[in-house]
């Protein structure tokens, strides 16, 4: 596959200032033929001195073909700087209404490359090409929030209907496993019935956030990120990770239950994707415009800004999608999916930053929650 190429860096210079300028240099140029016109017609004048036939008229100023040519000349210069001034200025406003539409188109795209894909442009106004870009663009739209649904809804279900039989087949293997000199086969499945058992909950969890439209119940997010942190004391003594905690106070708007899932992933991630002996570091608090930062950052093996850009995605680890095998719990590559899908019904932010050292920091802005008067 070709690499993409990389777009060159240049003028920050905006298509409104591009039309203007070409607006204005259209005006100016037409300016200039037309006077090039009229110079070319006095060439054809005679050039003799210019009298009147009416004898009560003596005040003639012009009388030869060379005054009239440097008389236009003054006037032309002012009439070019008029041209470039009308043209500046007309062709500002005629482009700002002329690309209304565009910014409209704009606004749009920005908000679902955030996520919404819910938004629609719904251009109104005659039917000319940004009528029929905006009309492209939330078809589009609609197709793909059709294609999510139907996917989020395939998981959500398929996820209920294997939770039924893995429960049923984990009791038949614990009532065979209590059995006298049972079958050493059957622990193995038991291992395997229960990372299914697993993989299934964490499923039905990743299709409950994707159900979740509102949250709105005041708290402080560093009570469930010292919750999570206090529940991972232990694994992080079995693997042998100095996990370290700094938490303030930083109040948001949001779901407990939800907030509690996003700060006990990252916290674990920090442990499971860890080097022996290494650190995670949890810190919580406000950033100066009242924002509510959860970050997180862990020791680890070197990873790649195009596989960290990836992390987000379903089942996908850090060494790709083959679990590891002898690590104890290693999770089931959903844990940043919640967190990013959680960040997201909750209006925030999630930015990951591979360290030079190895490792990855993962950070959470969530908007804080303003003050009742």
């Amino acid at each position: 596959m070709n690499p993409v190429p990389r777009r060159r860096p240049g003028l920050p210079v905006s298509a409104r200032l591009r039309l203007t300028l070409g607006y204005a240099a259209f005006l100016v140029v037409s300016g200039m033929a037309v006077l090039a016109g009229v110079y070319i017609v006095i060439r054809y004048i005679p050039d003799y001195p210019l009298t009147t036939d009416d004898p009560s008229v003596t005040d003639v100023n012009i009388t030869s073909r060379g005054e009239i040519v440097a008389a236009l000349v003054d006037v032309t210069l002012w009439v070019l700087f008029a041209l470039a001034a009308i043209g500046l200025a007309g062709g500002w406003f005629l482009a700002g209404w002329v690309l209304r539409p565009l910014h409209r188109i704009d606004a749009a795209v920005r908000t679902v490359a955030t996520g919404r894909l819910d938004h629609r442009i719904r251009l109104t106004g005659p039917d000319d090409e940004f009528r029929r870009l905006a009309d492209a663009f939330d078809h589009m739209l609609d197709r793909l929030q059709d294609a999510f649904a139907v996917q989020e809804r395939f998981a959500a279900n398929a996820s209920h209907e294997l939770r039924t039989p893995l429960a049923i087949t984990a009791t038949m293997l614990d009532v065979a496993r209590r059995e006298p000199g049972h079958d050493p086969l059957l622990d193995r499945l038991t291992e395997v019935n229960a990372r299914a058992v697993g993989l299934t909950e964490a499923l039905l969890r990743l299709a409950d956030v994707d159900a979740v439209t509102a949250a709105a119940r005041p708290l402080d997010l560093a009570d469930p990120v010292r919750r999570a942190v206090a529940e991972a004391r232990e694994e992080a003594a079995r693997r042998g990770v100095d996990l370290r905690l700094d938490a303030a106070a930083a109040p948001v708007t949001g779901d407990p239950e939800l907030l509690l899932r996003l700060a006990d992933n990252l916290v674990r991630n920090t442990l499971r994707h860890n080097a022996e002996g290494g650190t995670a570091t949890v810190s919580v608090g406000r950033a100066p415009d009242g924002a509510a930062v959860l970050r997180t950052e862990n020791t680890g093996p070197v990873l790649e800004p195009g596989t960290v850009a990836r992390l987000t995605e379903p089942f996908l680890r850090g060494q790709g999608r083959t679990r590891r095998r002898g690590g104890g719990e290693e999770g089931y590559g959903l844990g940043l999916a919640l967190v990013s899908r959680v960040v997201e019904v909750h209006g925030g932010t999630l930015d990951l930053v591979p360290r030079p050292g190895g490792g990855l920091t993962v950070t959470v802005v969530l908007p804080g929650r303003t003050r009742s008067p």
